[in-house]
C-alpha cells in the first residue's frame, strides 16, 4: 500500500468514526496509539480491521480502501457528491444519523405540502 493510499484509508476511516486527530482514530478503533503509529511506519493497515469497519458503517470496501463508490451504487447511477454524502452520514454517531432522516423527513413533508397548496390556489383562480 503507498504512502498515500494509506493515508486516504486513515482519512476515510476518520471520516466514518467522526474523528479528527490520529489520538481519536485510535481510540474509536480501540487500539494504542502506538499501534496506529507502527501502521504508517510499516505503511500497512489489517485488512480484517477495514472488513469489520466497513461492515460496522454499513460502506463498501472499495470505498474504504480504494475511494471507489461500491459497483452496486455506480450501477444505480449515482452522482459522485451522493457517495460523500453517504460517506459524511455513516460517519455520525446513530442519534445524529436519525435526526438527519427526520429533517429529510420533515422536508420532504413541506415540500408535499406546498406542492398541494400550490394545486389547490391554482384550481380556485
Amino acid at each position: 500500500m503507498s504512502t498515500h493510499s494509506l493515508t486516504a484509508v486513515l482519512a476515510r476511516l476518520k471520516l466514518m468514526t467522526s474523528t479528527q486527530t490520529d489520538a481519536e482514530l485510535s481510540r474509536a478503533l480501540s487500539i494504542s496509539p502506538q499501534t496506529l503509529s507502527s501502521w504508517k511506519v510499516r505503511n500497512s493497515i489489517p485488512y480484517s480491521l477495514c472488513v469489520e469497519m466497513a461492515q460496522q458503517h454499513a460502506c463498501s470496501l472499495d470505498w474504504l480502501l480504494l475511494g471507489e463508490p461500491d459497483a452496486r451504487s455506480a450501477a444505480e447511477g449515482d452522482d459522485s457528491w451522493e457517495h460523500g454524502i453517504l460517506a459524511q452520514l455513516r460517519g455520525l454517531p446513530p442519534g445524529d444519523r436519525q435526526a438527519v432522516c427526520l429533517f429529510i423527513h420533515d422536508k420532504q413533508r413541506i415540500q408535499q405540502l406546498e406542492r398541494q397548496l400550490g394545486a389547490l390556489t391554482k384550481g380556485m383562480s
